[in-house]
C-alpha cells in the first residue's frame, strides 16, 4: 500500500478544509497519506491509534495532533470504540500575517512539533472546551456561508492556533503526549530508518537488529504503520528531496544520490508516484 495523496476541494485563493465530527472506521479511514498543507487533528470521543512520521501515539478524546506538511501519518481507529474527530486542513499562506513587531507566528505550533517530533497534545479540559466552541463556529461559518464567511474563518483559525500555541507555551499539556505504543523493537526500527533512509538498509538487515523473523517483522510493521518497509523508506527519501528541491540548487542527479537512490530513472518513478508531479515540476511549481 503506497501512501496516499489527499486532495483537498478548496479554491486557490481558500486554501483551507475541514472534516468536522467525522467517525472513522478501519473500513473507511485512509492509508497513509501525506500532503503539503498542515493539519490539526482533534477527538471528539473514541479511541484508536495514530502513527504519525516515526512514533505510534494513542487516541484519546480531548487529544489534539498537530501535523505539519509533508508528514507521513494515519489513524487506526479502534473497532469498538471508533474515533470521531474533526480534522482542519491549511495551507501555511492562508494564516500569514503582516510583520507587527512581535515574535509571533500562526505556525509556530507546526514548527515546534517539527522540530520537537512531538505531534500529539493532551488538551486541558479548558482548552478542549475553547477548541471545540471554535470549530463549531468555523463548521457553521462554512455551512451557512453568510457575508464575509471566509474572513471569519480565517479569524477562527487564527485564534484557534493563537490558543494551541498560547497553551504549548505555557507547557500545561500533559507530559505523556510523547509515550510510544507499540513493542520496543519497532520504535527502535523506526528510529534507525529516520537516521539512515539514505543508506543501503533492507528487510534482512533490519530483521536482524529487531531479532524478528521477516514474516513477523512484516506483519508487525505494516500492522502499526500502514506501510511496508520498503514504501516507508522511500517516503521518507521522497519528503528529504522535496526539502533539498526547495532548499538548494543541487540537480536533480545529486538530490536523488543524496537521498539514496542509485539511479535518476528510479528517483523519477519514485518521486512521481509518491509527490503526483515529477521532481523538476515540484520544483517549479513551489
Amino acid at each position: 500500500m503506497r501512501p496516499v495523496r489527499k486532495n483537498f476541494e478548496s479554491l486557490p485563493d481558500f486554501p483551507f478544509s475541514l472534516a468536522f465530527r467525522d467517525t472513522k472506521t478501519p473500513q473507511n479511514e485512509l492509508p497513509d497519506h501525506l500532503h503539503d498543507w498542515y493539519e490539526l487533528v482533534y477527538v471528539h470521543r473514541g479511541k484508536g491509534s495514530f502513527f504519525i512520521d516515526r512514533t505510534i501515539y494513542d487516541m484519546r478524546e480531548g487529544d489534539l495532533f498537530i501535523i505539519p506538511g509533508n508528514t507521513i501519518h494515519r489513524a487506526f481507529p479502534d473497532k469498538e470504540e471508533p474515533v470521531t474527530s474533526t480534522a482542519l486542513f491549511l495551507s501555511p499562506l492562508f494564516v500569514e500575517q503582516p510583520i507587527i513587531g512581535e515574535a509571533f507566528t500562526y505556525l509556530q505550533c507546526f514548527n515546534q512539533s517539527r522540530k520537537n517530533r512531538i505531534f500529539k497534545m493532551a488538551c486541558s479540559a479548558e482548552l478542549q472546551m475553547r477548541i471545540e466552541g471554535i470549530l463549531t463556529h468555523i463548521e457553521a461559518e462554512l455551512r451557512l456561508q453568510k457575508l464575509g464567511y471566509r474572513h471569519a474563518v480565517l479569524l477562527d483559525t487564527q485564534r484557534l492556533l493563537l490558543e494551541i500555541n498560547r497553551d504549548q507555551n505555557d507547557g500545561k499539556q500533559h507530559k505523556s503526549h510523547a509515550a510510544f505504543k507499540g513493542p520496543n523493537w519497532v520504535r527502535d526500527i523506526l528510529l534507525y530508518i529516520d537516521n539512515h533512509f539514505t543508506e543501503d538498509i533492507g528487510l534482512s538487515r533490519l530483521c536482524s537488529m529487531a531479532s524478528v523473523s521477516p514474516a513477523h517483522f512484516s506483519r508487525v510493521f505494516k500492522q502499526l504503520t500502514g506501510m511496508n518497509v520498503t514504501r516507508f523508506i522511500n517516503v521518507k527519501r521522497i519528503v528529504h528531496a522535496k526539502e533539498l528541491l526547495l532548499e538548494t540548487e543541487e540537480n536533480v542527479s545529486t538530490i536523488s544520490s543524496a537521498c539514496g537512490f542509485e539511479s535518476l530513472p528510479h528517483f523519477h518513478q519514485v518521486f512521481k508516484k509518491i509527490a503526483g508531479v515529477t521532481p523538476n515540476q515540484f520544483r517549479k511549481q513551489d
